[in-house]
């Protein structure tokens, strides 16, 4: 058994303290490495703890996007030096400073400390600050990560990108092995009713795009935890409460690649003449 050790980093934030955050997150990466982690996934823009402004005053909103970092920002380049450091790969989460308005990214470095993928929020959620203050990604990239269980196949998801088949469709269309969601909502009983609908979400897309899913979503009282991961023949791998925590997912790296290599009819059988509709720019 090939395994894939990945620490979901289930914590609660500074909000907009960015210092803060970069001090609890760095100490947690610390604490992963010690737990054998190869991969260490913040949630959702954690350089800010996914804090939002006030829309109705603009100096507020100025403020906000004043915390925006661009890759090369000391507070990225820290990530990519303490992954050098811990020999362990590490998803960090930010505000990305981008012309206009900033992105809701995600860096892997890897174990060297190479910047493997870089992905931003595609599907940015209309409800409101921050995701109605960012600029969305436009591509689903697909990267190699060489880890001491060998190289694999990674994409990655941002919250409520997973709401989104399509999107991790292209992922698996690109070979994606492993797909890393990082998250800021609520999922379980919090969530009443939806809350379990949200969670078999993420078995969902494992499941059709033959991946493992690994998600790491903030901590109670900020969110309400319950961080997975699923493989994608449907087994749970990990699942988190709602405390802070580091929320080990074990995935077996093997298992993953022979589901893969059992269903690959589902992707020889595919029918795309058949799916235009899909991407229509206005459903019928």
């Amino acid at each position: 058994m090939t395994v894939l050790r990945i620490a979901l980093l289930q914590l609660v934030s500074a909000g907009r303290d960015r210092e803060a955050n970069r001090a609890k997150g760095v100490a947690f990466c610390r604490r992963a490495a010690a737990l054998g982690a190869d991969v260490a996934l913040f949630p959702e823009m954690w350089s800010i703890g996914y804090a939002g402004f006030d829309a109705t005053q603009p100096a507020d909103r100025d403020a906000w996007r004043a915390l925006a970092v661009s890759r090369d920002d000391a507070f990225v380049a820290e990530h990519a030096a303490l992954a050098r450091e811990l020999s362990m790969a590490i998803g960090v989460t930010y505000l990305e400073a981008w012309p206009d308005a900033p992105r809701n990214a995600l860096t892997l470095f890897d174990r060297r400390g190479e910047a493997v993928l870089h992905y931003a929020k595609a599907h940015l959620c209309p409800w409101g600050p921050p995701d109605t203050g960012c600029t969305a990604g436009d591509a689903f990239p697909v990267a190699t990560l060489d880890t001491r269980a060998g190289p694999l196949q990674v994409g990655a998801l941002i919250c409520f990108d997973r709401e989104f088949p399509e999107a991790a469709r292209v992922l698996a269309l690109g070979g994606t092995e492993l797909l890393l969601v990082p998250n800021a909502c609520e999922l379980g009983p919090r969530a009443a009713e939806i809350g379990d609908l949200r969670l078999a979400q993420f078995r969902a897309r494992a499941f059709e795009s033959l991946a493992a899913v690994a998600m790491a979503n903030y901590a109670a009282p900020q969110h309400d935890g319950h961080s997975v991961a699923f493989h994608p023949d449907g087994a749970t791998v990990a699942l988190g409460g709602e405390a802070e925590a580091i929320v080990l997912a074990d995935v077996d790296l093997d298992r993953v690649r022979a589901f893969r290599a059992a269903e690959a009819g589902r992707v020889s059988a595919r029918r795309p003449e058949l799916y235009a509709a899909i991407s229509a720019a206005k459903p019928r």
